[in-house]
């Protein structure tokens, strides 16, 4: 994918994982940790500039470790002090910073560290159906539903820049169908939430690529 599309990422990684009782983030997945694994797959994809959203009031070490995670991938660490006040604080907090450094950004796909089978492929195609039909939102279609990870156009930033503190990017697309294009992404549905989630998908892949690794 060319980054001549000028298309940006917002990868939304503020969550404290209460459900999960280990930082989400750091969690391995096909032998990458979720975090690392999402920021490889947008910079693959050709976006510019990468921006991850933490809550700056989180674990220290946590932080320190998702730095470490990030070094050297290019991507933007952007500390959310109102996180817990929910996912839009988090979404406004990333939007603001994009127009700030980035004014002339054709669009943004916005991103969570928890669908563990978002990767270069998914977001090309999200920012390949931007360009085809030219709607202004493209949303991965899973679950009888639509949601992220999806595209703005810049010219839909400032709804974002709206949302309610619990309101998430869902509640745009949802009111918004007609200039919505849908991206089939069925494994979108799958997200790691709980330890039941993490033993099911990630000890079980990682499992089966080590496997692999040994056969070969």
């Amino acid at each position: 994918m060319s980054t001549q599309s000028h298309i940006a990422a917002i990868i939304l990684a503020a969550g404290e994982s209460s459900r999960l009782g280990q930082p989400k983030q750091l969690i391995q997945f096909q032998s990458k940790t979720l975090v690392r694994r999402v920021v490889d797959a947008a910079s693959e994809a050709g976006c510019q500039p990468i921006l991850v959203v933490l809550g700056s009031e989180t674990d220290t070490e946590l932080v320190q470790g998702i730095s470490s995670e990030l070094k050297n991938t290019g991507a933007t660490i952007i500390g959310n002090p109102n996180w817990k006040g929910g996912i839009g604080t988090s979404i406004r907090t990333g939007v603001q910073h994009l127009i700030e450094i980035a004014p002339g950004v054709e669009a943004t796909v916005l991103l969570a560290c928890d669908q563990p089978f978002v990767d270069r492929a998914v977001i090309e195609g999200l920012i390949t159906l931007h360009h085809e039909t030219r709607k202004p939102i493209v949303a991965a279609r899973y679950a009888d539903t639509l949601g992220v990870p999806a595209l703005f156009d810049r010219s839909r930033l400032q709804d974002l820049l709206g949302l309610d503190d619990f309101a998430g990017a869902k509640s745009i697309i949802l009111s918004n169908r007609d200039q919505v294009a849908e991206f089939p992404f069925p494994e979108g549905e799958i997200d790691i939430d709980t330890a039941e989630d993490r033993k099911r998908f990630c000890v079980t892949s990682d499992s089966q690529v080590e496997n692999q690794s040994l056969a070969d």
